[in-house]
């Protein structure tokens, strides 16, 4: 029997151990096909609440275990990553509409999270601090309790794996809402790789479920911290409620990221940057490249280029044939894409290439000469489309970029690095690439966004999740109680 046993955990939740949901079963439906491939527990909010309640409780003991017993069990994590990865990869694959290669992106950077926090729990966690009085002073970290992890589906493991990782190498238990529509490689599996791992029953929960499983997730007494990734819709409504009950909230949210290139790069190369910044995933990436910002004298070459770069990629079910991009989650998704297509033609856009579907397979396209006004260059469109525009002078670059409220992920295309420092320095974004499209990231960095894109860095890389999964604590200690006039 596989490890990835599906009569363990199918029509179930995990709240340590399999067991049926209070909201009955819900289905995991394949995009690229309709068919239902499994179904998984529905969770709803009395489920949060049995999971907060063990999770409180497991937490106490396992913040209370040698930091080494930790690491030990992230490691082994990490191990399994990798040893289970083909399996892991098929659900991806035809859970997400991923292709084979973003699948293998997604369980290597799920081991690497898992080594990273192995490490992360020896790290120093104080400092002795100077006091005017005679006294020990110091600081020191210690786990914020039960953290509330709340993830997409478009990077499913990825974006659960990242939190989930150094919060429970911190001291900390998890409360784990995947997106239903990729339960399976979003939660399913987090919870059969740390339950074969060794973690203590209670340190990890995986409820599927709608908004009223998020909303309970939030508000419950016992979680301190949410790590939230999505919309900058939704993301809102989390910060504001968090906000209402005291609690931090932890928010990487949508994004319109920018690509400078200047006239003096190899076309070719930038061409095909640009074009995997697009499309990649079926731009379905919080950091797509959502504007190519081109320099005028060669605005007209880049565009002609990238349109024949999205018309030569094959589009198809990618777990069945060998293709460059596969279907979007849904027809709620690829509705609003068109939407936002046809909205920037009617304004002015050129359609230069795509702008069609079948199915849930949109064709990579391109909108050249777009209008600034225009829903294509000025929204998110979490699609499969690249907006063109071209600039005059580099002021003029940068205020195009910057004509944004978000600022997440900037690119910048050039032969000249110390220009590109420059730009770097004027755009507020949270990450830039130079020489390099604005999708990209490692465990060990830093991540996140400005402005409308998030709550900053508070993902990825030692002190970002030291500041996210803790709390700081003050202590003075001295040899005698001193005398008070009281």
């Amino acid at each position: 029997m596989s490890w990835l046993n599906e009569p363990l955990w199918r029509s179930n939740l995990f709240l340590g151990g399999w067991n049926a949901g209070s909201g009955g079963t819900s289905p995991v439906i394949e995009p690229a096909t309709g068919k239902e491939l499994t179904r998984v527990g529905a969770a709803t909010p009395a489920d949060v609440a049995a999971a907060t309640a063990r999770a409180a409780e497991a937490q106490r003991a396992w913040a209370a275990r040698p930091y080494n017993e930790r690491a030990d069990i992230l490691r082994l994590a990490g191990d399994l990553w990798q040893e289970k990865a083909e399996e892991i990869h098929e659900w991806i694959i035809r859970e997400g509409g991923s292709i084979p290669v973003k699948a293998g992106l997604e369980t290597h950077s799920a081991a690497e999270e898992c080594y990273e926090a192995a490490a992360l729990t020896s790290q120093p966690f104080g400092e002795v601090l100077r006091s005017g009085q005679q006294r020990l002073s110091l600081s020191r970290r210690i786990p914020a309790g039960v953290v509330g992890v709340i993830s997409p589906f478009n990077f499913p493991l990825t974006l659960a794996i990242r939190s989930v990782a150094p919060a429970l190498a911190l001291g900390n238990a998890v409360v784990l809402k995947p997106d239903p529509r990729t339960a399976v490689s979003g939660g399913i599996v987090l919870a059969r790789i740390f339950e074969e791992a060794g973690l203590p029953e209670g340190l990890l929960s995986v409820l599927p479920g709608g908004a009223d499983v998020g909303e309970a997730l939030v508000t419950d007494p016992l979680v301190r911290v949410i790590s939230f990734t999505g919309s900058t819709r939704a993301g809102r409504a989390v910060g504001r409620l968090a906000a209402d009950h005291l609690k931090r909230a932890h928010l990487e949210l949508g994004g319109n990221s920018a690509l400078i290139v200047t006239a003096d790069v190899d076309l070719d190369r930038a061409v095909s940057a640009g074009a995997f910044g697009s499309f990649m995933h079926q731009g379905q990436i919080c950091m797509t490249t959502g504007r190519h910002i081109v320099d005028a004298a060669i605005a007209a070459d880049y565009t002609a280029a990238l349109a024949r770069h999205a018309d030569a990629l094959t589009v198809g079910d990618p777990h069945l044939q060998q293709v460059a991009l596969g279907p979007v989650i849904d027809s709620g998704q690829r509705d609003a894409i068109h939407r936002l297509v046809t909205a920037s033609t009617a304004g002015g856009a050129h359609l230069a290439a795509g702008g069609t579907y079948e199915d849930l397979f949109y064709r990579p396209t391109v909108l050249a000469n777009i209008p600034v006004t225009a829903p294509g260059y000025d929204e998110e469109i979490f699609g499969p489309v690249a907006p063109v525009v071209s600039f005059q002078s580099l002021d003029e670059a940068i205020a195009l970029a910057t004509d944004t409220p978000y600022g997440l992920k900037l690119g910048i295309l050039t032969g000249d690095g110390l220009k590109a420092m420059e730009l770097a320095e004027r755009i507020p974004v949270g990450g830039v690439h130079i020489n390099d499209q604005t999708v990209g990231d490692e465990p060990l960095a830093p991540f996140g966004g400005m402005g409308a894109s998030g709550t900053g860095a508070r993902f990825g890389g030692h002190q970002a999740n030291l500041e996210a999964f803790t709390e700081v604590q003050w202590i003075t200690a001295q040899s005698e109680i001193p005398q008070y006039p009281f």
